[in-house]
């Protein structure tokens, strides 16, 4: 198979996979007789050739995919208006957290925000697929450790968490991950919304409160 053809056969299976393609998925169209670094070269290519489309081919945690870019978002959102999941502050300075600060426990956490973090938040992440507990902490009560995923990865079109920016100083808040490709993916709901439904709520009390 020629050079051409090969990256028609790349083009066309990630064009209908309907999730991203790692390497050795990617081999598996060329009965493995292509090296990974052949096809990275070939994908390469594709990167090139689609550049200035609508469409681009990016590389995410778990491989390859091809995805809209962000300025079209406006566009394609009058296809399908359905508005994105509301997430509160709380719930996005505790994903920052977890994300710039893991492995982390609860207490952790909290010690970082300064109050209480209520359990249907961190249960609302975990849902998403975008935190999960990866073991436990040898102390007093073995809290659980958190963090994030690949999937966390994919939903932002990273590849790695290196590529996550660069935090202000020594600070974690839902500001950091402001940078970060989030509009087509959440809603933050403002401080004073009232809750929609039991995984909107905010968090408990301040632990010093009085």
């Amino acid at each position: 198979m020629n050079t051409t053809d090969a990256r028609r056969v790349l083009e066309t299976a990630l064009i209908c996979a309907p999730q991203p393609l790692s390497l050795r998925e990617l081999g598996v169209l060329f009965d493995m007789e292509l090296a990974p670094d052949t096809i990275k070269s070939l994908l390469g290519d594709l990167m090139t050739e689609w550049t200035g489309k609508g469409v681009e081919l990016v590389q995410v945690s778990t491989g390859w995919r091809f995805q809209s870019r962000p300025e079209m978002r406006a566009f394609l959102d009058r296809l399908h208006p359905e508005k994105p999941p509301r997430y509160t502050r709380a719930a996005m300075e505790t994903l920052a957290i977890i994300a710039y600060r893991q492995p982390v426990t609860r207490g952790d956490m909290e010690d970082i925000r300064g109050v209480t973090i209520n359990s249907l938040i961190i249960k609302q992440l975990e849902d998403r697929g975008w935190v999960e507990v990866i073991g436990h902490r040898e102390t007093v009560g073995r809290p659980a450790l958190f963090a994030t995923t690949r999937q966390f990865l994919d939903d932002l079109g990273l590849a790695s968490l290196d590529q996550l920016p660069a935090l202000d100083g020594n600070e974690v808040s839902e500001a950091t991950l402001g940078t970060l490709d989030f509009g087509a993916l959440v809603a933050v709901a403002p401080e004073d919304t009232p809750p929609q439904s039991p995984l909107l709520v905010g968090d408990d009390p301040p632990t010093n409160a009085g």
